[in-house]
């Protein structure tokens, strides 16, 4: 406070805004919160991800709606933002993604604190809270969350199936795909910055192009993407298996820069659930599916997502996945328990199995996978394996095969004396095998 001409006068600094965004749940949400960042950096309003330096007046919680656990996840951050914002540690605390986007009046009514409430697809409107406009011409241009040398890359929005248990079209909506041209783009423009992979994520890759192009077009994205120089890996994830283009192996086979690695979530293998979960495929159709596509290239690693304690699921049901899984022998599995979702076809059925059958459902299924995994792992004791150094943690080194997408699976160990860059292919001579890591060596 000072004084002039007698008159008191009060000096304030005005401080320039400073968002953070918070992301939470999948891939496809981190990309979005990814292209919000360049909006808002292009707009030349400061923005940052998951700030642990605490100095931004401003936060965006970009939420997942997907299960149970997220969505409590979702919730408690948003309360934990409000709080911050009581105590006058924030400014203005914003919420997005889909969560919102399917509880949006719940919300408002049960945390009136936030300042707005956002859907999956209003990125022009939030941006108008800073006064910011959406710039058409920063299509593909992103703030990368991810270390430099790879990626995520979200090629449809949406999804067109109808699964009794997912509510995903219920916050994402119908099946929208983006054009090849707009996609090979941001490919060349994310080499450009250093990136090494793609892992192209989707609610449904099969499906892509059949809004735009009348035709299922992945295999043509493919091909059209693997002619960029520079892209060294291309990962494919979450496809559905019912009516699967086999015409995507071929091109998986064919070109050297895709990896031979597909994320196929199967859900269940019990026909009585695969009928109660509307997945338009049965055991029989599976188990054929993954020996064709075995045959056209026998070392590839396919992923797959289960469901445990789906409604009505029997003891014989999960002994029978117990079975398909140790006939299938997959190369990586991940399992969630069921979550009872209004609005989706599945919650008109009793949810009687309690939380507490589910775990031990699911873990019992996993401890089956966890011994095929071990004896996966135990075969490549003595290969030399080509190997992408994601990180060096604890004095090691650690890095992937194409056979591992980050975070869900395996990951190489590697003790070397020898410098190593994060973001550069080794080749490395595996030495041990863990249930679901591997030890190596540099070679050369």
């Amino acid at each position: 406070m000072r004084t002039f001409a007698g008159i008191i006068m009060k000096t304030k600094t005005l401080k320039k805004d400073k968002v953070n965004i918070i992301t939470l749940g999948c891939s496809k949400n981190m990309v979005d919160s990814e292209v919000l960042s360049g909006q808002l950096l292009a707009n030349n309003v400061d923005a940052v991800h998951e700030n642990a330096k605490k100095d931004h007046n401003i936060v965006i919680v970009n939420t997942c709606g997907f299960i149970e656990k997220a969505k409590e996840e979702s919730i408690n951050t948003i309360l934990d933002q409000v709080a911050l914002k009581k105590k006058g540690k924030l400014d203005k605390v914003y919420v997005t993604g889909c969560l919102s986007e399917r509880y949006k009046n719940n919300l408002e009514e049960e945390i009136p604190e936030v300042d707005a409430y956002f859907g999956t697809m209003e990125l022009p409107n939030i941006l108008k809270q800073f006064e910011a406009d959406y710039k058409t011409d920063l299509m593909g241009e992103r703030l990368l969350y991810t270390p430099q040398h790879y990626a995520y890359m979200k090629i449809s929005e949406g999804c067109n199936r109808t699964c009794s248990f997912c509510a995903i079209p219920l916050m994402r909506g119908q099946h929208v795909s983006r054009s090849i041209e707009s996609l090979v783009d941001e490919a060349k423009k994310l080499v450009d910055r250093g990136v090494k992979e793609v892992m192209l994520i989707a609610q449904e890759l099969t499906y892509y192009g059949l809004d735009i192009y009348k035709q299922r077009a992945l295999p043509e994205l493919l091909n059209k993407l693997a002619d960029v120089k520079g892209l060294e890996w291309i990962r494919l994830h979450y496809a559905y298996p019912s009516k699967f283009p086999m015409e995507i192996i071929d091109v998986i086979k064919e070109r050297e820069n895709i990896c031979n690695y597909i994320d196929m979530p199967l859900q269940h293998a019990s026909n009585n659930m695969l009928k109660a979960m509307k997945r338009q495929i049965t055991r029989e159709e599976m188990e054929d599916l993954v020996a064709a596509i075995r045959q056209r290239i026998p070392d590839i690693c396919l992923r797959t997502t289960l469901i445990a304690g789906f409604p009505g699921e029997t003891r014989d049901d999960v002994e029978e996945l117990k079975t398909f899984l140790q006939k299938m022998r997959f190369d990586r599995v991940g399992i969630f328990t069921y979550s009872h979702e209004e609005g989706t076809s599945a919650f008109d059925l009793k949810d009687e199995i309690p939380a507490e059958e589910k775990e031990e459902r699911a873990q019992e299924i996993m401890e089956v996978q966890q011994e095929i995994s071990l004896e996966k792992n135990q075969e490549k004791v003595g290969r030399t394996m080509k190997v992408l150094i994601d990180k060096k943690e604890a004095g090691r080194y650690l890095g992937r095969t194409e056979f591992d997408s980050v975070e869900v699976d395996n990951e190489v160990i590697i003790n070397s004396k020898k410098k190593l860059t994060v973001g550069e292919f080794v080749q490395v001579k595996i030495t041990k095998a863990y249930d679901y890591d591997l030890e190596g060596e540099v070679i050369g």
